[in-house]
This record gives structure tokens, C-alpha cells and sequence, in this order.
């Protein structure tokens, strides 16, 4: 089967074997992946002489179910999440908490996104924000507009800033209300009678200097916290961070499980009682908060391409960002 792959520096088309089914996974035949632009970009660059198998997160058709699978039946739509048994490749084995059902009326191009989805949702968690606090989302490039949406149809209050003139005109379609596009507009906001004594949280989602972690700090409460997504430099003022009390927190990728192998290749759940959210859970929630209409993923997915042409779309993102929010591979 074809498989994309990083091969010094070069996206290229693999062949690369069948994925073997077990007792508790599925084989899932690829219809759509969605590229994570920070994430992959990132991997290509690394000049490797062995091939990497890039992408974490699909749709498709269920073709077979392990004897231990109950919550998925052979023909069912499904997302699914989690390097390396997720990736772009036209057939998928992945372990049964790693898959979700979708339905009908969601279509797997959106629910390809499935994976960002649930790296968006785990960031909130990570703030324990409540209903009616506050919450700066910087940066909105795909993820950041994930993020941003869940937090308001969570009823928190949310302020997005992103430089970029036209990430910023597709937040505003996708219904945000308070958008800036400078540090100082930020500012303005947190003046107002909502958030006079600063932000709740602060979410850092895009951009590579250390000194957006002080920014965040800035804009905080006292006892306020600053989560950081993605690949940032960690520099950060220790007076701005002591003076509040501050609580600097990593979110990493989709929630409790990501990495564990007794809980993603073992198949083994948490008990709820202890672990209420897992990636699993992550990834259903937000397939139903695409599924009652509360988020709309469609705007922001820019592109969708052929496997064939998975090259060219890696480029879309490198020569044309501004205008690239999301790039979905079609199999």
C-alpha cells in the first residue's frame, strides 16, 4: 500500500506492508488524513537517512474488527488518532480506544481533523477553565481556531490574536467575537469590565519565541496559568511568573493515554473514576461538538488534494501560510 514518508528533507510516496490486525484494533481503509502543519513540517525538516511515516490523524471505512472490539462494527465510518498507528497511508490498524464512530451527518473530511481536535480539547483541560472565565488564545493558524471555538461553545470568554490579517478574517467567519491582531489590542480588551483584573488563562498556540510566554504572564490574573501548545522556546521572566503566582502548564498532544502503551497497543482503559478524559474520549467529544453543530471545522480546512499530490500540499503550507489553515489528503 502507499504510505507518505520524510526522506531526507523530501516528502515522497512509500510502498510500505499492510498493517497486521489483532484482537483489539481495527483495520480501518483510509478515505481521508488531514496534515498537521506544525508537526510535520517540523519532521521533514530533520534530515533523516531512514524513511518517517508522518501523519496521526484519519477517516475511513471499518474493513475488519478484532474479536475484543465491541464498540465497532465492519462498513461503520470512523476517525481515528495516534502516531505511529495512525498516519497517511491507504489502510490503517488502529487500537479500538484509538477510533471513534462517526455519523452520518459529519462528513470524514471534517472528522479527519479528528486528532487536532483532540490536542485542542486536552489544552483546555489543561487550563481547568471554568463556565464564564477567561481565556487569550494566541495563535490561529488550524489549532488555535479549534481551540478558540471549543472554549466558546463552552461559554468561556475568548479573546483570539493572530498577526496574520487573514487567519484573523477566518475566525471572524466561523463566528468569534473578539479577534486582535496586535499584543496592544489584546491589552485593550483585558481593560474591559469583563477581564479588568487579566486573563484566566492564556493558551499559546502559535508563533516560536521565548517571549510570548512573558506576554502571557503579562496578561494573566494573579494565580493565572499560561499552557503551551506545540513547539515553543521556554524563556520566560521568573519575577513576571513569581510576582502572580503563575502556573506555567505543557499540554501534550491529545490527552491521558498518548504514549502509554498499555492504554493505546494494549488496549486497556483507565477506570472513569480516575482518568474522566482520555485521548479516546477527547477524540468522541469532539466528533459530537462537530456532530450538534456547536463547532464548524468545514471553513477551516482550505484545501483537499489527492495522496498523489501529497507533495505539492506540503508546499501549499510552506509557500502559501497566510491563506492555508487546514489541507485534508483525499484516498
Amino acid at each position: 500500500m502507499k504510505a507518505i514518508v520524510a526522506l531526507d528533507g523530501q516528502i515522497q510516496l512509500a510502498d510500505v506492508p499492510v498493517p497486521q490486525l489483532d484482537d483489539r484494533s481495527v483495520l480501518v481503509q483510509t478515505e481521508y488524513s488531514a496534515i498537521s502543519p506544525g508537526t510535520e513540517l517540523m519532521m521533514q525538516d530533520v534530515n533523516r537517512h531512514k524513511e518517517v511515516a508522518l501523519g496521526y490523524s484519519a477517516s475511513g471505512i471499518v474493513k475488519q474488527v478484532g474479536k475484543e472490539v465491541t464498540h465497532l462494527q465492519v462498513g461503520q465510518r470512523v476517525a481515528c488518532y495516534g502516531a505511529p498507528y495512525v498516519k497517511h497511508a491507504e489502510m490503517l490498524t488502529v487500537p479500538r480506544h484509538l477510533a471513534v464512530p462517526v455519523p452520518d451527518h459529519v462528513t470524514l473530511v471534517e472528522a479527519s481533523t479528528v486528532g487536532l481536535g483532540a490536542i485542542a480539547i486536552h489544552a483546555l483541560r489543561q487550563a481547568s477553565l471554568q463556565f464564564g472565565e477567561s481565556v487569550v488564545v494566541v495563535g490561529l493558524g488550524i489549532l488555535g481556531q479549534i481551540i478558540a471555538q471549543i472554549a466558546a461553545a463552552a461559554g468561556l470568554n475568548v479573546i483570539a490574536l493572530d498577526i496574520v490579517e487573514e487567519r484573523c478574517a477566518a475566525a471572524e467567519k466561523i463566528g468569534l467575537q473578539h479577534i486582535c491582531q496586535s499584543p496592544e489590542e489584546v491589552q485593550a480588551k483585558l481593560e474591559t469590565s469583563l477581564t479588568e483584573q487579566g486573563a484566566d488563562c492564556v493558551i499559546l498556540a502559535g508563533g516560536k519565541g521565548g517571549e510570548l510566554v512573558d506576554q502571557g504572564l503579562q496578561w494573566i490574573r494573579d494565580r493565572g496559568k499560561v499552557v503551551v501548545v506545540g513547539d515553543l522556546q521556554m524563556e520566560f521572566s521568573r519575577e513576571l511568573m513569581f510576582a502572580k503566582e503563575a502556573q506555567l502548564l505543557i499540554s501534550r498532544a491529545g490527552g491521558p493515554g498518548r504514549y502509554d502503551a498499555t492504554y493505546e497497543s494494549g488496549g486497556i482503559d483507565y477506570p472513569i473514576g480516575y482518568v474522566r478524559w482520555t485521548e479516546g474520549k477527547n477524540m468522541a467529544e469532539f466528533i459530537r461538538l462537530m456532530a450538534e453543530g456547536l463547532i464548524h471545522i468545514s471553513p477551516l480546512i482550505s484545501k483537499v488534494m489527492p495522496l498523489a499530490e501529497a507533495e505539492q500540499a506540503y508546499h501549499v503550507f510552506r509557500d502559501n501560510p497566510r491563506d492555508t489553515l487546514g489541507i485534508v489528503l483525499q484516498y
